[in-house]
């Protein structure tokens, strides 16, 4: 069942709080904005794919519920507000709902065509669904390999980024899987080409205790990772880094600099959330959201670059 309601949106001006710096790195803060509603199952979002450029999105939540809708700008085609906004539970391929968060811990999310891939953690799978008339979700169609041995998958730490790499670039399209922090002997994090001529597993390069949540692809190939760092002491911080296309290949250890990295002096929360797309003008755009885990101590967010190659 499909529940569609109201999602209130403040916007943010600044992403540097107190600030009204808008250039961080090759990254240019267009705008933002905090989300709430009061539907009890709005919040834990997890991962999100627009359909159409910077309007029309899909996601899934960690709680086993499909959320959609589209971004309004305004007169500066700054983000202002969410309309359509819409949540549906998940379903087997038997059409029945599977409420339990041990089964239904959504975490990634690709889509092509009409249908929708989606990573579990906890119940380690990679599992695709149908994507029906409008893009509504439909059911479970099936399950993929994703080549990690499972049993290096750790409970809490497995796959947060499913991406289509460009079909014009080095791994032709190829579905690419990474995890949170599922980690080998060396300290570094499992990944996996599904499909193309660079199938097989590699591995990214773990630094300064930050965790994968999400990523996408660049229009050149190169893989743009979101990720995340929380303590007690210091609070959440995020980052962004750009792994080189030429490192994603069978047995290769993927790096690439850090594009931007952000602490409690900015307007995050815990961002999970990422995808790219290309605005009319041509600009590669990134766009962020943040998980609040049903907590009143935490955000919605959306947040919105444009990325600058000078």
């Amino acid at each position: 069942m499909t529940e569609t309601f109201e999602v209130a949106a403040r916007a943010i001006s600044s992403f540097r709080i107190g600030s009204s710096q808008t250039r961080f790195g090759p990254l240019e803060f267009v705008g933002g904005l905090e989300m709430t509603a009061s539907n009890r199952n709005f919040g834990a979002l997890s991962s999100v794919r627009f359909l159409q450029p910077g309007t029309r999105f899909i996601g899934v939540a960690d709680t086993g519920f499909w959320f959609s809708g589209s971004l309004e700008y305004d007169e500066e085609s700054r983000p202002a507000g969410i309309a359509d906004f819409a949540m549906t539970q998940m379903i087997d391929a038997e059409g029945q709902f599977t409420g339990h968060k041990w089964t239904t811990d959504a975490e990634a999310l690709a889509v092509r065509g009409s249908q929708a891939t989606v990573g579990f953690e906890r119940v380690h799978r990679i599992a695709v669904f149908a994507l029906e008339e409008n893009a509504e979700p439909g059911p479970l169609l099936g399950e993929r390999d994703f080549l990690v041995p499972p049993h290096e998958l750790r409970s809490n730490r497995g796959f947060e980024t499913l991406a289509f790499a460009p079909e014009d670039g080095p791994l032709a399209g190829a579905l690419v899987a990474v995890t949170e922090h599922s980690i080998d002997k060396a300290g570094n994090i499992f990944a996996a080409v599904l499909d193309g001529p660079q199938k097989g597993v590699f591995t990214v390069a773990r630094s300064s205790d930050f965790y994968i949540t999400d990523g996408a692809f660049l229009p050149d190939g190169d893989l743009l990772l979101l990720e995340r760092r929380f303590s007690m002491a210091a609070g959440v911080a995020m980052r962004l880094r750009r792994i080189e296309a030429e490192s994603i290949r069978p047995g290769a250890v993927a790096d690439g600099p850090v594009l931007l990295e952000a602490d409690m002096a900015y307007q995050i929360d815990n961002m999970e959330a990422l995808d790219v797309w290309q605005r009319q003008d041509g600009a590669t755009m990134v766009s962020l959201m943040s998980d609040d885990n049903h907590s009143i101590l935490q955000r919605n967010l959306y947040l919105e670059f444009r990325m600058s190659e000078e």
